[in-house]
């Protein structure tokens, strides 16, 4: 099948085409800008040349527009018409509790997104948009939504209930959601198959660290506990994100600020984190230069970004009752040997034994372990396209 994945932003639309039976990506490619004249596509057709096109794209109808006309474009395209696509499958971001899985979206799917939009009041309505100039462009296409929030609907009561009146969850459903459930299931899944091991059967921590970052405890192939929890601002130190702190910092900075709620909403979510704590940048590898060059803020920030991992490494090892692989993906976990390093380093009473060469030197899908290390640390690059591609593929074909 050939399924057009579909990641919809506030003024962007990130593309895929993937060809399921290879499980490789046609073409891609990204709209920015969209509600300006200076609107941006960059589009990459498999074994061709980039090409990149300015124009004036006033909302995503317009934008999914010039996406389904580079697809058949005769220079730059891979198709020939638009009825080559089987169906389109949507990243959403919330599902709230509505949904444990991915869907084929229809009316009622549709009015609970738009429910769960006090859930995601960024993401859902962008979401809601790429859908709509989906069966727009593509009207008797079948669509699916695959959302980040669903893997982690496993989890038991005790894993994402908060310390606040039981009457606030069930009024606001006020819980612990977790997100990047698509990219925790799909290197779990894929970890188990590199180790040849039964997935039902396996205890496994990911890390999926990179601007935004969660780790998940996975046993026997459910996720029981994730470190995003309401919103993605709780859990580990992120790139301008705070994540976990004293509750009461909030209003104390307040207080002493003088500042609202959307200015200190601004501050944790957009000024915190890395390059709150550096004061120079969100970005690792700029961090990691810093901390060469001896920078003192910058070597807190790294130091810090690492031990929360640690922690959340050994509360999820004793979460499952042990571990059996820890898993690092994303723009970091899967690129940063000094992060892996200072992560592992001291983890060895879990039965990590990190290969310093292999960490160093890592390629592809790879284990950075000893030969005798009881617990396997893994590199596994991260797909959420061919996951929302899969699950597309699967629904479509049994309903």
């Amino acid at each position: 099948m050939k399924i057009l994945v579909l990641n919809c932003g506030s003024s962007s639309i990130k593309y895929q085409l993937i060809e399921t039976d290879q499980k490789t990506a046609l073409a891609k490619g990204m709209v920015e800008r969209i509600g300006m004249s200076s609107a941006v596509l960059v589009h990459q057709p498999k074994d061709k040349e980039e090409i990149k096109i300015v124009g004036e794209i006033l909302d995503h109808s317009i934008a999914m527009e010039y996406v389904i006309a580079v697809l058949l474009s005769p220079n730059h395209g891979v198709l020939s018409d638009r009825n080559e696509i089987d169906a389109v499958g949507h990243r959403v971001v919330h599902g709230g509790e509505t949904f444990s899985g991915s869907v084929l979206i229809t009316d009622d799917v549709l009015r609970a997104l738009r429910d769960n939009i006090e859930l995601a009041p960024l993401h859902n309505p962008p979401n809601l948009k790429g859908i709509a100039a989906a069966k727009e462009h593509l009207p008797n296409i079948p669509q699916c939504g695959v959302f980040d929030t669903a893997f982690h609907m496993s989890m038991p009561p005790h894993a994402y209930l908060y310390g606040i009146p039981y009457k606030l969850y069930k009024r606001y459903k006020i819980r612990r959601y977790g997100f990047h459930g698509t990219s925790h299931r799909f290197v779990a899944l894929r970890a188990a198959e590199v180790l040849g091991k039964p997935y039902e059967e396996l205890k496994i921590i990911t890390a999926h660290l990179g601007n935004g970052g969660s780790m998940a405890a996975i046993k026997n192939g459910k996720s029981i506990d994730t470190s995003m929890g309401f919103t993605p601002l709780e859990g580990l130190l992120m790139g301008t994100r705070c994540g976990d702190i004293d509750p009461s910092i909030i209003t104390y900075v307040m207080g002493k600020e003088g500042l609202s709620i959307s200015e200190v909403n601004t501050m944790l979510n957009k000024h915190s984190g890395l390059v709150g704590i550096s004061g120079e940048s969100s970005d690792m590898r700029e961090i990691e230069q810093a901390v060469s060059e001896g920078d003192k803020k910058a070597i807190y920030a790294f130091n810090v970004f690492t031990y929360r991992i640690k922690k959340y490494v050994g509360a999820y090892a004793a979460a499952m009752g042990g571990i059996d692989a820890l898993v690092f993906t994303g723009g970091i976990g899967e690129n940063s040997v000094k992060v892996r390093e200072n992560v592992c380093n001291g983890l060895e009473f879990l039965g990590i034994k990190l290969d310093d060469e292999l960490n160093k030197k890592p390629v592809g899908e790879a284990v950075l372990t000893t030969a005798d290390s009881t617990t396997k640390v893994l590199r596994i690059p991260t797909n959420e396209e061919l996951v929302i591609a899969m699950d597309t593929e699967q629904i479509v074909k049994n309903k």
